[in-house]
């Protein structure tokens, strides 16, 4: 495990501004760390898990979050990567097909697994940015000078700002802000994520299975020998351990016991798999997204949960953080106030879309699943397309694409093949 030595000052960035620890080496944390870079700020990237996480489901990117991937040089990178899906077909009980949505619905221009872009970024920023894997922040002590920071492992430093860039469940946002439960919204649905082996045979397409309550997603892409399965189901108030995997097994085995169709063999996959990703669909609202020399960035911010263009509003997100710090020199108050005020449209945008995505995935009831599939199958059809592409680029536009003066050139050409895994 590394460690960090970082101390204020110790960066090259403009003003008094120079040293920032980012909480956080999923997508955001490491987009901010690019565009910091680029401004000549300093950035310590803490991550609490051990390793890069190479999981995830796909996501997509659209119109101005395109430009963006072409400003930071990732995009013909993740180009390479694309999953490269075509429809998602919506079958009945009987494995017959009902509707199918296209490739546009679901993965926008550029479709990448989120372990990919992960790979993508850190390999595009880990030459200059401090990567500490296996420890996390514990303790915030803001003075009016910096941020005095202490972490799990018993290390300690002083940073002049703290971004919070860790998702749903942010430390950052507790330490500073105070309880998750005082900004976190449940839609009333789970989500169990996970990778199991290709036993349906699909290629470079999807399959979407209900039934009350209950969903089915599965995919299979660029790696055609395994799949990408979701379970998502309509459980409000539900009670479980965040940390016990396998009891999260075993409730969603339960769940879809007598779901059908090829439902048993997923749920096997699942038994066997390593990677499980099992968590409400939330929302996160604030009224503030900073305080003092502490901002939230991303899901910790803002989480809008499926369908609101959450992994490309981060990304842009850090962009315009990282470029208003730079345009207001060493006043970050007034760069807080910038950012936050041309995101929040945006975010509100991608939560009032995401809001719906549990009654999307899993309509609670036969006359509700054959609502949606009905009105779903209208917005597909030709005469309403150009209605159909404005509803699904709607959030990935919501913020327009601003060029900030840089002080550093552009980071290097990246590398196409895919890493297995990359350890601290």
């Amino acid at each position: 495990m590394n460690t960090t030595s970082s101390t204020r000052g110790s960066g090259s960035g403009n003003g008094n501004v120079r040293s920032i620890l980012i909480s956080g080496a999923g997508i955001a944390g490491p987009s901010l760390a690019y565009w910091l870079h680029r401004h000549g700020f300093a950035a310590t990237v803490v991550e609490r898990s051990a390793f890069l996480r190479d999981s995830g489901g796909a996501v997509d990117f659209r119109g101005e979050q395109v430009k963006l991937l072409k400003a930071m040089g990732i995009f013909d990178a993740v180009k390479a990567a694309e999953t490269g899906m075509g429809d998602q077909v919506v079958i009945d009980r009987a494995g017959e097909p009902v509707m199918a949505f296209s490739s546009a619905f679901f993965s926008g221009e550029v479709e990448v697994e989120r372990g990919d872009l992960a790979r993508i970024l850190f390999e595009a920023t880990r030459e200059y940015t401090d990567y500490v894997f296996g420890d996390w922040i514990v303790g915030l002590d803001q003075r009016a000078d910096g941020v005095d920071v202490t972490f799990a492992s018993g290390a300690a430093a002083t940073y002049d700002l703290v971004v919070g860039a860790d998702g749903l469940h942010s430390g950052v946002r507790r330490l500073a802000f105070g309880p998750e439960e005082q900004y976190r919204t449940d839609l009333g649905w789970l989500i169990a994520g996970f990778t199991a082996p290709n036993d349906l045979g699909l290629d470079h397409e999807g399959r979407i299975y209900n039934v009350p309550g209950c969903g089915v997603m599965a995919a299979s892409a660029r790696d055609r020998s395994r799949l990408g399965v979701g379970f998502v189901f309509h459980a409000p108030g539900l009670l479980y351990d965040r940390h016990d995997v396998a009891a999260q097994k075993d409730l969603v085995a339960a769940t879809y016991a007598d779901a059908g169709w090829e439902t048993p063999s997923l749920l096997q996959g699942m038994r066997e798999a390593d990677d499980l990703y099992f968590d409400t669909l939330s929302q996160i609202h604030m009224d503030r997204w900073s305080t003092g020399r502490v901002v939230l960035l991303g899901d910790a911010a803002w989480c809008a949960g499926p369908g609101g263009s959450g992994t490309g509003m981060a990304m842009m997100g850090a962009h315009v953080l990282a470029g208003e710090l730079a345009a207001a020199t060493n006043d970050h108050p007034t760069a807080f106030a910038a950012y936050e005020r041309t995101l929040r449209p945006a975010a509100k945008i991608g939560q009032k879309q995401g809001k719906g995505s549990g009654a999307f995935l899993a309509p609670i009831n036969d006359k509700k699943i054959a609502t949606r599939n009905k009105a779903y199958k209208m917005l597909t059809r030709k005469l309403v397309a150009g209605f159909f592409n404005w509803l699904t680029a709607r959030a990935a536009n919501a913020v327009e694409y601003k060029e900030y003066p840089t002080t550093a050139a552009t980071a290097p050409a990246l590398p196409t093949t895919r890493d297995s895994r990359i350890a601290a």
